[in-house]
Order: structure tokens, then sequence, then C-alpha cells
């Protein structure tokens, strides 16, 4: 994780961040000039930006809006006050509606991002400065902190050359809180073509089979929020086991880069997690990666504990065959 301190001081009435890269100083100046770029890290995991408008110059803006994973929106803007390329930018950033008009009752806040080459890499300040206590304290109730923390914590695969980040690495598993889980894969493929392979029944059943021996005996797939979804699997020949199978409902969809929906164990009464698949391409391949919600830390581990990253990861192999990629 690359954030190493945030503190809040209600004398000064700032919140200051500290981040340190393992990247040079004009590769993460790069990272906050381009917006497909601020794209993948401005924003929690489960709340990802999307920019559209940008314009970083003195008295230029910058309009976004970040979706939940149940299709909720936040919008804001920035108004660029300061720039010195590549070492500081001062925008004022605004809450907004998504016609990027500012919102009654939030605060606007100077926020000024500093940047400096260190014997490792580059140190990021950015400090945001509140006209009053009640606005900062409105801030970090809303959850500012963990929710930047948790942001940043995606710029090391911004950074680096994606292939270089994962390939080779196979499915990893990342524990972001008691709550929420990261799964990573990298696919020798383009995002069209890996989006596909999601969602269209006969290449489903090709590779979604986890380790071998099973069959994949129903599929009803759903594009669509509000549409069910239902997978079932069978063992095959020797294998031991007895049938399962998950069902759920779609809750978002923004094809081809990212889609979630709920999840539960068939015919139970288990709990129900919340599955965020989003999907990035860079130069013919493709990062596939879950964020899955669990109600609760103990369901988290015993689901975790089943295989199921060993059972993702034979599919993902077999996936990389069915599209002819793999090598």
């Amino acid at each position: 994780m690359p954030v190493t301190d945030i503190t809040t001081d209600a004398e000064n009435l700032t919140m200051t961040v500290v981040a340190d890269f393992a990247a040079p100083l004009e590769r993460v100046w790069a990272a906050y000039s381009d917006p497909r770029q601020l794209e993948r890290f401005w924003g929690p995991p489960t709340w990802p930006s999307t920019f559209t408008h940008f314009d970083q110059s003195v008295g230029g803006r910058a309009n976004y809006t970040m979706h939940g994973p149940r299709g909720e929106t936040s919008s804001g803007s920035w108004e660029f006050l300061a720039i010195d390329a590549p070492r500081r930018f001062e925008v004022l950033d605004s809450f907004t509606d998504e016609e990027g008009k500012p919102l009654e009752g939030f605060p606007s806040m100077r926020m000024s991002f500093a940047f400096t080459a260190t014997d490792a890499g580059t140190r990021m300040e950015g400090t945001t400065y509140f006209d009053s206590l009640e606005a900062l304290e409105q801030v970090v109730e809303m959850g500012t902190i963990e929710g930047t923390r948790q942001a940043m914590g995606q710029l090391d695969a911004v950074l680096q050359d994606l292939r270089e980040y994962a390939q080779g690495k196979g499915t990893r598993v990342e524990y972001l809180d008691d709550t929420h889980v990261r799964i990573t894969r990298l696919i020798n493929g383009p995002r069209e073509l890996v989006w596909r392979a999601h969602h269209d029944d006969e290449l489903v059943r090709q590779w979604m089979l986890g380790p071998d021996g099973w069959e994949m005996t129903e599929n009803v797939v759903a594009t669509e929020p509000g549409q069910s979804h239902r997978t079932s699997w069978a063992p095959v020949g020797d294998t031991e086991g007895e049938p399962f199978g998950f069902e759920g409902e779609i809750l978002f969809v923004d094809a081809p880069r990212r889609v979630v929906s709920t999840e539960r164990m068939q015919g139970a009464d288990g709990p129900e997690t919340v599955n965020d698949l989003s999907f990035y391409e860079e130069d013919g391949a493709t990062l596939v990666t879950l964020i899955v919600e669990y109600p609760d830390k103990e369901t988290r581990d015993m689901i975790l504990a089943t295989g199921m990253a060993d059972g993702m990861e034979a599919s993902f192999a077999r996936l990389e065959r069915v599209l002819g990629t793999a090598g």
C-alpha cells in the first residue's frame, strides 16, 4: 500500500495524505494528469470514477462521477487553480450533480498535490483545506480517510506496465478489509473477447468449470440490472463431490468494463455476497478484477477456505486456452 500517513488537523482545518511510490516523479505526475489513468484510482475500489471532462490548465475544469456497486453515483469537479508540472497542482474540489452543478449543503475544498523525487521513487503529499471544522468533520464522517487509503492502494497497478504487474502471477487474492476481498487475474486477450467469454453461454460452459472433473449442468446468463443469473455444476465420473450452484441478480452493468451482481448458494439460506467484476485492457491483455463483499469476516474466511481461488485459477487457465491466446 503506497499510503504512509493520513492525518487531520482540527486547528488548521486540514487533512493531509502522504504516499510513497516506487516510480519516477514524471511517471506519477502522468498518472494524475491523464483521465484514463485517474479513473483507475480516483475512488475506492467499489466506487470507480469516470471522468467526462478534463482540462488540466489554470482555470480549466475536470468533471467526474463515481459509480457505486448498486448503481449509486457521486459526482464532483475540480477547478485547476495552479499548476507547476511535474511537481505541484492545486484544485478546488466540489461535490456536484451529474451535470457539474455544485450541491447545496456540501463543502468545496481546496486541494494541493505536491510531488517530490526520493531515493526510492516519488513522494506525494496531498493537503485538503477546509473552510470550517464542521466541513472537515462532515468529510471524515463520510468515510473519506479509509476510502482514500483504498483508492491510493490501486496506484501500484497503474504505475506499472500491466503485464509486468500481473503476468505469470496467477490468480491473486488481496484482503482489503474484514468484508472485502480483491481477486485479480491477467488474461491474454482483448477486453471485448474476455467480456464475451463471461456472458456468452456457449463460451462460459467451456471454461468456467473449476478443477478438472466437473461439468456445468445449467447456466442462465443475465446481462441487465434486475435480471437473475443461475449456474450449476456436477461431478463427472469418479470425481467426488455433490452437485451445487449459485444464483443471484444483476445490480449494475457498464459493458464491457464492469458488472455487479449478488450471489448466493442455490437452495440454501446462507449468506449473500456482492460480486463486483471489472475488466481493464492494456497492450492486448485484460486484467480481470473481482471484488467480493461478504456480510462478515467469518463468512469471508469460510468461503475462501473452500479453495475458491484455486478453482478460479483452474478456470482462468482454461479460459486462456479457450480463447486461443495462452502462452
